[in-house]
């Protein structure tokens, strides 16, 4: 795993259970237990709000679950939990708050309209009335050792604590899937449900746990916005707003590059739009991972940019040349693609065929098959001239493995082109004359770097 993916996993949840594990087990909490309830408040509305703001369906219903189970353990258990109700109470919420987060996550996201809300308000109602029934004293149940100063007595059976692990492990994949931060946030809040009903079920520092799993979740939703917004949903690298942010903090030295996908208007219309959407993202990878502390970032459609603090454009140029031969010898998988264009080249010349029957009512049905054919292998050979092929491919398979390039330009600030702005138009022009000179290219801004000029002047002053 790379700095990012560390960062989103440590950051924030990871951090502000770390805080409050610690503070619950200082000498610090007695002093400031008084006030947790005022926070505890806070904490629960804030949340609520910021899922509503957001329009977060997901986010509501698992704090309010993260409430009503609270409050539904402290009623039951009376400051019991070894036995009886209260017993039961902590087994029920350690087994369905999990659960719950689960079917949440998998359920698809539409919103805080009626159809959306609907189910979950129904499936809480549901556990609801179970909790409640089941806590009852005469329908509450025993596990385990009912003795609360033997060493086995855990509130939690050993078998509900898997319902922890699944859910962990389902938040885990699903981050590695979408890369949001709401999933890192609700694995770190199962983390503190676990604390809370395993150590502290009742108490000011169950209190504590509780109010930092919400805190967590609402945490987690501020920055999967903030990601969103400044980042490329599809790609996962920073985007526009990131790049226009990013200007402001230019120093006197850099450089900033213009990437271009060649002809990937055209691929886009012969392969269609999922298979682009790979291409982007195989594209985006590569950027991301270019040498020089380099930035990527995505500007819009199949155009991307690049800033590097601290270096000219001659070093960018090398960082940028071998980013180029990475992108170009890196191959995709394209099933299909043969039939597809044979295919669609069929039906176009059936459809031919039928307007100007009575002009070419002496054709046979072989003669437009072999005429579809010979267009859809005229059809391939375009695409191969297009997209070029692995050497490594075997004629049989040209159609099905494809790679893309890249046409790149560069520029630095100069006497004439001080302003970022300036500075992209520049390296603009030098991505056209890639583009012009045959593509599968970088090209440098042909403008005198700034330091050349201030080096002049220099010397003037001090002659």
């Amino acid at each position: 795993m790379n700095g990012r993916t560390w960062k989103a996993w440590l950051v924030p949840g990871g951090v502000l259970l770390a805080l409050a594990a610690a503070l619950v087990n200082s000498a610090l909490f007695f002093q400031v237990a008084p006030s947790l309830s005022f926070y505890y408040v806070a904490v629960f509305a804030a949340g609520l709000l910021l899922a509503w703001r957001f329009n977060s369906s997901r986010v509501l219903f698992s704090l309010l679950i993260l409430l009503l189970a609270h409050r539904a353990v402290d009623f039951f258990s009376n400051g019991q939990v070894h036995t009886g109700p209260g017993r039961t109470a902590v087994a029920l919420a350690a087994l369905l708050i999990p659960l719950n987060f689960i079917v949440f996550a998998t359920i698809r996201e539409r919103g805080l309209i009626v159809a959306g809300i609907a189910p979950r308000f129904g499936l809480l109602f549901l556990e609801s009335v179970v909790f409640a029934v089941l806590c009852r004293p005469e329908n509450s149940f025993e596990y385990g050792s009912a003795n609360p100063l033997h060493p086995g007595a855990f509130p939690i059976p050993l078998w509900i604590l898997l319902s922890f692990v699944a859910a962990i492990a389902v938040f885990v994949r699903r981050f590695f899937q979408t890369r949001k931060p709401i999933e890192p946030g609700f694995a770190w809040s199962v983390a503190a449900v676990f604390l809370w009903l395993q150590f502290a079920p009742v108490g000011k520092a169950s209190d504590a746990y509780v109010v930092t799993a919400a805190l967590i979740l609402a945490a987690s939703l501020i920055e999967t916005s903030y990601v969103l917004a400044y980042h490329d949903e599809l790609t996962g690298i920073r985007g526009r707003r990131a790049f226009n942010e990013s200007l402001l903090s230019l120093d006197q030295q850099y450089a900033i590059a213009i990437v271009d996908i060649d002809h990937f208007k055209k691929f886009n219309d012969t392969y269609g739009h999922d298979v682009g959407d790979q291409v982007l993202c195989m594209v985006a990878k590569r950027l991301s991972d270019v040498g020089g502390d380099g930035q990527a970032f995505r500007c819009g459609g199949e155009e991307f940019a690049i800033v590097f603090r601290n270096a000219s454009a001659q070093e960018a140029f090398e960082h940028l040349d071998a980013l180029r031969q990475v992108i170009e010898k890196s191959t995709f998988q394209v099933r299909g693609a043969d039939r597809r264009a044979e295919k669609t080249a069929e039906k176009s010349a059936e459809k031919s065929a039928e307007k100007s029957s009575n002009r070419r009512a002496g054709t046979s049905q072989s003669d437009r098959r072999k005429s579809a054919k010979r267009k859809a292998a005229a059809s391939s050979s375009k695409q191969r001239d297009l997209f070029p092929q692995p050497a490594s491919q075997s004629p049989d398979h040209l159609s099905d493995h494809l790679s893309v390039t890249v046409s790149i330009g560069v520029a630095e600030p100069s006497t004439r082109n001080r302003q970022p702005e300036q500075v992209i138009q520049s390296a603009d022009q030098a991505l056209y004359r890639a583009k012009n000179n045959g593509r599968n290219r970088v090209e440098l801004a042909s403008t005198a770097p700034l330091r050349v000029a201030q080096g002049k002047r220099a010397k003037a002053s001090r002659l």
